[in-house]
């Protein structure tokens, strides 16, 4: 039996909601273990892979010291006076992230994305602006945002293992037309689709993911995530009263590209 409130009906019950809202946080609580073991795997392999470079460039880094040293000898009088062109005033703080690292930088804006979205929907409730919201919906929207932090707290423990900064905001070219949709919906219809694109590409951003990072560690961080974040966009099909119809395989059309990214 469906809820109806406030002039929107949910088309199917709470208690079927509420249900499946369980069944998604029994699976998200199941993939923790193994998505946090998958993401220390991938920090290791980053950091041997610079360990290996350095070594590698040991010799020729070697070098430099030397041949910088003699420099520093010759000029130490005049940099005195005009200070240090090396210093870190003088080179730029813009962070990069590059190989997988930049899939990873993808993966915390995607999740801080949904994060915002869902947060901003549970004020827009809270505030009256989407009529009267069910408690079933309530409860999803606060779970799905929950596990959404916990899967960028796991990409940005890599970023931050690599040696670089996490992500906290969100760097992507379309976050603008997701706030200004968000600041346009009237009724839990409208947020629910919304959520359901960022669901859906987030799920197939991580199965892309799968396909285009090297390590393994990587690979199985994607894995892992790709099927709670599924699980999300099939609750929210039934919130919006389609039947999910399961893919044989699912696609990557709507994957985010790297370039979405703006850091």
């Amino acid at each position: 039996m469906s809820t109806k409130q406030g002039g929107w009906e949910l088309p199917i019950s709470e208690g079927q909601l509420d249900r499946l809202t369980h069944e998604m946080e029994e699976a998200h609580r199941e993939t923790l273990p193994a998505m946090r073991a998958s993401a220390a795997d991938l920090t290791e392999q980053i950091k041997s892979d610079r360990r290996r470079f350095l070594l590698g460039a040991g010799g020729v880094g070697a070098a430099f010291l030397l041949a910088a040293c003699s420099s520093d000898k010759d000029s130490s009088a005049s940099q005195s006076s005009a200070g240090d062109a090396r210093s870190p005033a003088a080179v730029s703080d813009k962070v990069t992230y590059t190989g997988d690292l930049k899939i990873v930088a993808l993966a915390v804006a995607l999740e801080n994305q949904a994060v915002g979205a869902y947060k901003a929907t549970l004020s827009a409730a809270k505030a009256g602006k989407l009529g009267t919201v069910p408690p079933a919906v309530a409860s999803f929207v606060t779970k799905a945002m929950a596990q959404h932090e916990d899967h960028a707290k796991a990409w940005n423990a890599v970023l931050t293992g690599a040696g670089k900064p996490a992500i906290t905001n969100v760097p992507l070219s379309n976050q603008q037309q997701v706030t200004s949709a968000l600041s346009k919906a009237t009724s839990v219809a409208d947020v629910a689709k919304l959520a359901l694109r960022l669901e859906d590409q987030a799920a197939q951003t991580y199965l892309f993911a799968t396909y285009n990072v090297k390590s393994a560690g990587g690979i199985e961080t994607a894995a892992t995530i790709a099927p709670v974040e599924a699980m999300h966009a099939a609750i929210l099909h039934f919130v919006l009263g389609q039947y999910p119809v399961p893919d044989t395989f699912l696609p990557t059309d709507k994957a985010a590209k790297p370039s979405l990214l703006t850091v």
